[in-house]
């Protein structure tokens, strides 16, 4: 097999695989062959990503023995029996998964088969006039009507292509399917690419009103109140994510509207759970639950949005993007007579057909074993220095991070480096500033599970050079930032507890050494610390009974850190200048003087708070607690 080959298929799928015009949670497959080898993705597998080693190799004599068979006339067992063919079929040591539709890609006879799903082409395939449409726009092209997908899928296609072969002495290179898809093929990739793009923008030429994915005002509010619900409805006590989506068309989109393509049901389900303004949605989402025997995957609130649901963020984002996918279909299918659904048998069908289930399954698996893994974290002043390192080390440890920061470029630079991590802005001591920050966290991930409250600011000095503002500065940052943190992510938790009572979350506030101990000439940040545990111990109170936890995490000086490092800000700067270190001449001297300090003889690091933090989390029966992280500088009393 020419490498070649392979590398122009991967580079194919790759690009294809990248373009949101043509693929969603990594559907569609490619293929290449020759006489005697198929190269196929694999079930699961992206195109966006997949490398030429990574296609499944198939004996095409193989797959062609398949149609000299005769199977079950039993639905389940006849599936059962072609899939094993299938599966024989791979070449020797080949241990993955073909993609379900192997056998129409080995049907046509040209090198590079291409099939997708693209919600352009699918405004005609699940439209009433798609058929006709097709004959009009494509002549050269093949309309195969619904069928279960699988064996009697391919058989049909089969069917079709040949009839065409026959009277027109040719082999097709275009195949629609109604209500799923199209196929492509050609001998080289640019050819293949000239026919993609032949027929999309024939299409389009057609299409008399355009999706409208424009922003709209909605109550953010309303919003925020809701995904916690529906998140600890799915999760039924196990973490979950929900992902917040709106537009102009989606809310114009009829939601009783059935399913378009096998794809919708297998991430979104056969159909979204409806709610409105006054719905009990605990009682709704129980009755869904009862009549279909599966939760919902997307919640339609009428007037507001969708809510796609999942075991994980990107299940969620999956569901509720491919639903979107669903809205721009039945706005395209206008301009083709109106939309045509899923016949009701072929919609059962799929939703209990184990190879699509399979499909759903792999490409959505969790990456679960880490210590925070999948839960929701919020770290404030997360955009450098101390707090950086923090949300680093969590989302490390899998948890979806929010960067909240003043600095809002360097908290989406932060965000952007991560994997699940969001950046907003946030100034804490801005009571709306903060509300804003806690509804972007929940309708970006579904809810909140731990919040980190490590924004703070220290000014060292004495009595005779503290000022008023200065102080009063500090106290804004360290004290009452916190507690509007507190008051406004405490909110989302009692909501998430409502639902799942046995659900436990965590506040943890990031303060000090200073906070156990005062601190000369420093008094400013020592008493805003001090105040600081005194919150946290008193929110423990009120908050234990809604099994929320609230611990402070008390490091030990920073010392290789901005906050004291800088070279014009930092503490070693404002230590020497404010006299604190008795006969220090030099930033050098305060850094030995506080190293000194240190049974264990270094300052504190970033992964040593992480690591408190987690142990906090994780362990169930502590609460009010300030934890030193100080090397024994300072000790529990």
């Amino acid at each position: 097999m020419s490498c070649e080959k392979l590398l122009a298929l991967a580079e194919m799928s790759n690009k294809y695989g990248k373009d949101s015009r043509y693929v969603l949670a990594g559907g569609g497959n490619t293929s290449y062959k020759n006489d005697t080898t198929l190269y196929i993705k694999g079930s699961g597998t992206s195109l966006a990503t997949i490398k030429p080693e990574e296609f499944v190799r198939l004996d095409r004599q193989k797959l062609n023995d398949v149609w000299a068979k005769t199977y079950s006339d039993e639905e389940a067992k006849r599936e059962s029996e072609v899939l094993e063919d299938m599966m024989n079929a791979r070449m020797p040591g080949e241990a993955r998964r073909p993609s379900v539709e192997t056998l129409l890609h080995n049907l046509f006879p040209y090198a590079y088969v291409l099939h997708l799903h693209p919600a352009l082409v699918n405004g005609v395939t699940c439209s009433k006039n798609g058929e006709k449409t097709v004959n009009e726009l494509f002549p050269k092209a093949v309309w195969v009507e619904n069928s279960k997908p699988g064996y009697l899928l391919a058989a049909l296609c089969r069917g079709k292509l040949g009839d065409y072969e026959k009277k027109n002495g040719e082999f097709p290179k275009v195949l629609f399917l109604q209500n799923h898809g199209i196929f492509f093929s050609a001998d080289t990739t640019e050819e293949l690419d000239k026919i993609v793009s032949k027929i999309m923008n024939g299409i389009e030429s057609k299409i008399s009103e355009a999706y409208d994915d424009s922003e709209v005002e909605f109550d953010s509010t309303k919003a925020a109140s809701v995904a916690p619900v529906i998140r600890m409805l799915y999760g039924d006590g196990e973490l979950a994510s929900v992902k917040f989506r709106t537009n102009k068309s989606v809310l114009e989109y009829d939601p009783e509207t059935k399913s378009f393509t096998p794809d919708h049901i297998v991430y979104c389900k056969a159909f979204p759970l409806i709610v409105e303004d006054g719905d009990d949605i605990k009682a709704k989402f129980a009755d869904y639950t009862a009549i279909n025997g599966f939760k919902p995957k997307v919640v339609y609130y009428k007037g507001l949005g969708i809510f796609g649901v999942g075991s994980t963020i990107k299940e969620a984002d999956t569901a509720a993007t491919v639903f979107l996918d669903a809205v721009k279909i039945s706005v395209y299918a206008k301009s083709f007579g109106g939309c045509s659904c899923m016949p009701e048998d072929l919609v059962e069908f799929i939703v209990n057909w184990e190879v699509e289930s399979y499909r759903a399954k792999v490409s959505l698996s969790a990456d679960a074993g880490k210590r925070l893994d999948r839960k929701i974290c919020v770290v404030t002043g997360a955009a450098q220095g101390f707090g950086k390192g923090i949300a680093e080390e969590l989302a490390n440890q899998g948890a979806y991070v929010v960067i909240a920061d003043m600095n809002f470029e360097g908290a989406r630079a932060v965000a952007d480096s991560l994997p699940n991590a969001v950046g907003v802005a946030v100034n804490v001591t801005d009571e709306d500033s903060v509300r804003s920050m806690i509804e972007q966290t929940v309708l970006a991930f579904g809810g909140l599970d731990v919040f980190v409250n490590n924004a703070g600011i220290a000014k060292a000095g004495g009595l005779p050079e503290m000022t008023k503002k200065t102080f009063e500065f500090v106290t804004a940052v360290n004290y009452t930032g916190y507690f509007l943190c507190v008051k406004y992510a405490s909110e989302v938790m009692r909501t998430q507890h409502e639902i799942c009572p046995n659900y436990m979350m965590d506040i943890i506030e990031i303060n000090s050494k200073s906070g156990l101990a005062g601190s000369n000439k420093n008094f400013a940040y020592a008493g805003s610390k001090f105040g600081g545990i005194g919150l946290t111990q008193s929110f423990a109170m009120e908050l234990a009974p809604y099994n929320v936890k609230v611990n402070a995490v008390c490091p030990g000086n920073f010392l290789n850190g901005p906050l004291w490092s800088d070279p014009e800000k930092g503490l070693f700067v404002q230590y020497l200048n404010a006299g604190k270190v008795p006969g220090a001449k030099t930033v050098e001297d305060v850094r030995k003087f506080y190293e000194s300090k240190v049974p264990l003889g270094r300052g504190c690091e970033t992964i040593d708070v992480a690591r408190a933090i987690m142990y906090i989390v994780e362990q169930t029966y502590e609460t009010g607690q300030a934890v030193p992280v100080t090397g024994g500088q300072e000790m529990i009393k």
